[in-house]
């Protein structure tokens, strides 16, 4: 029986390197130099990208795009713990995390274009769609998850949520199934502070996100949200876990959403800029960056060659994104059913006819 020691998180956040970018000593084990460069790597190219993607909602080319500055530790950590075998359920604000698993960006933002639910083939890169509604991911990977595990197949579902996420019905099912079936999941919850508009505290009593995994028999771990060292460590030690036949682990990450919720979003309306600037005095690519400068990992040659290559991955969004898309409107009928109904293909059969007659 597992005790109930065993499933509480840690009552300060687990962490590798402070605000600083110095190192803190503590339960974990720093990743090696390479993981620690790949990840300042993949966060300068996913923070220019963020940038990008940001710019071309106000072209006009995105509809909407959800900021992820200032979260990129916890999504390229964790992306970066993922075995190949493993699977990735993202949200809409981890676009990020996505094109860091080597999806092309213009079918990662096909869904932020309108242009479809899903650009991009989960199947090849073992990621699922982006979920727009709130946890319904969960559920999907802790489908994934028992699935696996009932077909002996060595694979790992890691789930991203925000903190507004946990108070849906969905994550309570989703923990509650995973702890009983001990499926092969990772929930990490990135705290950014606000659900949309709404503070943490106005949607939860809880004192920590974390504690809540113990009610459903699941260990939990609460980390520095903002410490992709430390990030990287939690999870690749919770896919380890997994992976073992020992269960799923909740891990809060502690950490915060600098820009608005999204383009259509006034943050203004509901927090204050000293609290903004607070927090981008612990950007979690700063302290990287001083961290490795100490360490003798990093020096100036090779963060300018990361730097171009962001830029180069920039260049190639604006390309993409600045070709208009060729649409079919009968797309628009496909994949609703597996066969599709009479009246699918009577609405079908009428608009491509009305297409028809403006045409002519």
């Amino acid at each position: 029986m597992t005790t109930i020691e065993a499933l509480l998180p840690s009552t300060t956040p687990l962490g590798l390197i402070d605000a600083e970018g110095q190192a803190r000593p503590g339960e974990l084990a720093m990743p090696d130099a390479a993981v620690l460069l790949e990840l300042y790597r993949r966060m300068t190219i996913g923070r220019r990208f963020d940038a990008q993607a940001t710019a071309l909602t106000k072209q006009g080319r995105l509809a909407v795009y959800p900021s992820s500055h200032g979260q990129e530790a916890c999504q390229i950590g964790a992306v970066l713990a993922l075995r190949e075998q493993d699977w990735l359920f993202p949200t809409y604000r981890d676009s990020v995390a996505i094109v860091s698993r080597a999806v092309p960006p213009a079918e990662v933002l096909s869904l932020l274009r309108g242009d479809w639910h899903c650009g991009y083939d989960p199947h090849e890169h073992r990621v699922a769609p982006q979920c727009t509604p709130l946890a319904t991911n969960t559920l999907h990977a802790v489908g994934l998850g028992h699935a696996a595990r009932l077909k002996g197949e060595d694979q790992v579902a890691v789930v991203l949520l925000g903190d507004g996420a946990t108070s849906e019905g969905d994550t309570h099912e989703a923990l509650n199934f995973a702890a009983v079936w001990k499926a092969p999941v990772v929930f990490l919850v990135q705290n950014n502070g606000y659900a949309i508009s709404v503070p943490l505290e106005k949607q939860t009593a809880a004192p920590r996100l974390a504690y809540k995994g113990v009610g459903y028999g699941m260990r939990s771990r609460l980390v520095d949200g903002n410490d992709a060292a430390a990030v990287h460590a939690v999870v690749t030690e919770a896919i380890a876990h997994a992976a073992a036949g020992e269960g799923p682990t909740l891990i809060e990450a502690l950490t915060y959403r600098i820009e608005a919720h999204t383009n259509a979003d006034d943050a203004t309306r509901y927090r204050e800029a000293e609290e903004v600037q607070a927090w981008l005095r612990r950007d979690p690519l700063s302290r990287l960056d001083a961290y490795l400068r100490a360490a003798g990992i990093l020096d100036d040659a090779v963060a300018s060659d990361f730097a171009e290559q962001a830029e180069r991955f920039a260049a190639t969004v604006r390309e993409q994104m600045n070709a208009d898309a060729v649409l079919d409107p009968a797309e628009l009928f496909e994949h609703v059913y597996a066969q599709p109904t009479p009246a699918l293909i009577a609405q079908r059969d009428e608009l491509l006819a009305e297409i028809a007659r403006e045409a002519g």
